[in-house]
């Protein structure tokens, strides 16, 4: 597992060249609450936005998820292990005065644009900053 990139994978960074074009501006990989050891794909510090991009193996996607034949009660945890982390991050971010996105990997793969442009109406607009 150690080949698995923590960032920088290709639907990170068809969105981050997609933002970056557009004038917009994040920090990559950070701690949105420094005390927590969670980090997002994509920060928008002064917005309080957090952007996340799920791998459909990883977080379990309801449409693209099969589970391994072997080793199966391993990677049944792990899955419940992650979607359980995801869903303590959001609650935590939330309660910080945080705006949570997700998004599957596969939603970046078949329509990039449509996931940049949510994201884009979440952040503020690029001068009012």
């Amino acid at each position: 597992m150690q080949s698995n990139r923590g960032r920088d994978t290709s639907p990170e960074l068809v969105v981050r060249r997609r933002l970056h074009a557009l004038g917009y501006r994040y920090r990559v990989s950070v701690r949105p609450i420094r005390t927590v050891r969670r980090t997002a794909d994509i920060v928008f510090t002064r917005a309080k936005v957090a952007v996340f991009i799920d791998g459909c193996f990883w977080h379990g996607c309801p449409e693209h998820y099969q589970a391994p034949a072997s080793n199966a009660e391993f990677w049944l945890a792990k899955r419940l292990r992650n979607q359980e982390r995801d869903a303590e991050t959001d609650a935590r971010l939330t309660a910080e005065g945080w705006r949570v996105l997700r998004f599957w990997e596969h939603e970046i793969r078949s329509d990039p644009e449509s996931v940049v442009v949510r994201i884009g109406e979440t952040v503020k607009p690029i001068g009012s900053l």
